[in-house]
């Protein structure tokens, strides 16, 4: 379902990013392909000085629909960004990929707090977000990360996955760790 980002992908990601129901709410809101491109190859650049952990997300068929990050990793902390192209909305893609991405995260790169930073207006993401029970609110508990994203106007709420919370939540781990 997820795999390193490589350059062969960006083609499609690119005609799927820039579908108007998703455009905006992109992380790297490309104008051209070739900018895409470039910002692709960028990511693959931050995940080798270890600042960003980015993965295509698959269908069945290992298809590409859409991409996650982890980004400005600092103290084993960082921010998720996920977008799914909207021919797959619904379907629970976003779900699955956010769980295994976390697994990989909390397991494989020992990141302890993963941060989620969702515009207000952004009713379709904050309702897939609150279905999670190991995502807390975090506008109040982390304020000074909240004031941060919300520098010169309130546009988003602050979300948090810790590593315990996610652990003690997911079957899948428990069973993994035990074995």
């Amino acid at each position: 379902m997820l795999k390193k980002r490589d350059l062969h992908e960006c083609h499609s990601l690119y005609s799927l990013m820039t579908d108007p129901m998703v455009f905006p709410y992109v992380r790297y809101a490309c104008q051209t392909y070739e900018e895409y491109l470039f910002v692709t190859k960028q990511l693959i650049a931050e995940e080798e000085q270890n600042t960003s952990i980015s993965r295509t997300i698959l269908n069945e068929t290992g298809s590409p629909i859409g991409t996650i990050d982890l980004y400005h990793i600092v103290n084993r902390t960082g921010f998720l960004a996920t977008w799914i192209g909207s021919p797959y909305f619904g379907k629970g893609y976003n779900q699955r990929a956010k769980e295994s991405f976390l697994v990989e995260l909390f397991l494989e790169h020992h990141i302890e707090t993963v941060f989620i930073k969702i515009r207000e207006q952004n009713i379709r993401s904050r309702k897939a977000i609150e279905k999670l029970p190991y995502v807390k609110l975090a506008n109040e508990i982390y304020s000074d990360v909240y004031h941060t994203i919300n520098r010169t106007e309130k546009i988003y709420d602050l979300y948090r996955v810790e590593r315990v919370d996610f652990i003690g939540s997911s079957k899948e781990i428990q069973h993994e760790i035990a074995t």
